[in-house]
């Protein structure tokens, strides 16, 4: 009877045991896996450049968002015939950054005044957006624009469109990593559309 009872007393034990590591695995591998957020703000170059100096941000995907046409390529989203926005998939880890500073650093490299256009490149395409995919994301965004507006920092109203995220298409790869893979060229097509510029005139010297 006594080995009979260790006998059960093990297998119960290493049958908790095995749930509890099951379970702290699961905890693990959702720890693990990033949270992505959705944001336009002109050249998706410059704004993957943007997001991905913010520490806790995993990677950075150029894409475009907002439109009607199914898998639009560049030529037709730069031609402003499909809706959609240059627009960036930013994935990031909860634990090290949180969506509200994704905000901060979306609002810092963008111009929020100017409807339809972000410096030298103009058209709906380029239009400045934050994409939010979940009632606590519109909400915060939403806070975050009226911060902006009650700071009377600027004179005019604010242009930034706050939308529902809808379908995320990955642009072409040659324009992932542009500014890495490309920097000479980069850096003078972000030098003439004067990117630089009009931020520190918006928003002040980083």
């Amino acid at each position: 009877m006594i080995l009979i009872r260790h006998s059960i007393s093990v297998v119960l034990s290493l049958s908790l045991l095995g749930s509890l590591t099951f379970w702290l695995a699961s905890i693990d591998a959702r720890a693990s896996v990033p949270a992505k957020a959705y944001f336009a703000g002109g050249c998706f170059w410059c704004m993957e450049e943007a997001f991905e100096q913010v520490e806790g941000v995993v990677i950075v995907v150029s894409g475009y968002m907002g439109g009607t046409v199914a898998n639009p390529r560049y030529e037709q989203v730069s031609g402003g015939s499909t809706g959609h926005a240059e627009s960036v998939e930013v994935s990031y880890d909860p634990a090290k950054v949180s969506y509200q500073k994704l905000l901060d650093a979306f609002w810092r490299n963008v111009d929020p005044i100017t409807p339809n256009a972000q410096f030298c490149d103009h058209g709906n395409q380029y239009r400045s957006a934050v994409f939010y995919a979940t009632d606590e994301e519109q909400r915060l965004s939403e806070e975050s624009r009226a911060a902006i507006e009650r700071s009377k920092r600027f004179s005019t109203p604010i242009a930034t469109q706050l939308v529902k995220a809808s379908v995320f298409y990955p642009a072409e790869d040659y324009h992932q990593d542009y500014y890495k893979k490309n920097p000479l060229r980069y850096k003078l097509y972000k030098h003439n559309c004067g990117r630089a510029q009009r931020l520190e005139l918006l928003w002040g010297k980083p």
